[in-house]
């Protein structure tokens, strides 16, 4: 592999406080139900929001009134209710040792994207971090890569897509790109083997074992 996009929450970062406790917010807000606990939320976690929200709420006009009321949270404390994953430093590093090119593709939009990554000093991991924009433009992965790979000039065939749920599997498959599962983040083994992916990785320290040989 030449270059390497890593989606962002459940594969860098672990969101699951932030997100999970915006979204009660806006339910909250909404005088909506609210499900008892964080984890009841986690499947919200991976895929644009606004269809999460939509499927929690039962229409768009309610979804759309709910990610309003989130990005008020989201934006001022859910944002730094995440950390990184024990071993992401260590292996973005040895995948820059070894001349790799890497980047961020998130489906959350790139001003909150651009913010997480700077506050966990990754940005000197990445040459560009890439995600949707707030009106959702691009918030569609596969568009978002196609998007990447023209930007940036890539050949998908030695352009690695490595995120932990189907959408990111698809969207690299979708657009000729090896792809790699992770397993330490929310989508199951079955979720990811049933998307396709080409390989998994149970932990961070894999990353580098994978991307690095001729395993893709």
């Amino acid at each position: 592999m030449n270059a390497i996009c890593f989606d962002l929450d459940g594969t860098l970062t672990d969101p699951k406080l932030g997100i999970t406790r915006s979204i009660r917010y806006a339910l909250e807000k909404l005088n909506r139900a609210v499900p008892l606990r964080d984890d009841d939320l986690t499947w919200c976690i991976g895929p644009p929001l606004i269809g999460s929200l939509e499927k929690l709420l039962g229409d768009r006009q309610a979804a759309e009134a709910a990610l309003s009321i989130y990005r008020e949270r989201f934006g001022d404390i859910g944002l730094y209710e995440n950390e990184v994953y024990p071993g992401i430093r260590e292996a973005l590093a040895a995948l820059i040792a070894n001349g790799k090119r890497l980047f961020v593709a998130t489906s959350k939009p790139s001003v909150y994207a651009e913010r997480v990554i700077d506050h966990f000093d990754l940005s000197g991991f990445f040459e560009a971090v890439f995600g949707s924009e707030l009106d959702g433009t691009r918030a569609d992965k596969t568009e978002l890569l196609a998007w990447v790979l023209k930007e940036k000039r890539l050949d998908p065939a030695t352009t690695a897509m490595v995120g932990d749920r189907r959408y990111d599997i698809i969207s690299g498959r979708n657009n000729g790109m090896p792809t790699v599962g992770v397993l330490y983040g929310y989508g199951p083994r079955s979720e990811l083997v049933d998307a396709g992916a080409t390989t998994l990785c149970d932990k961070p320290s894999d990353l580098p074992v994978v991307l690095v040989s001729d395993m893709l």
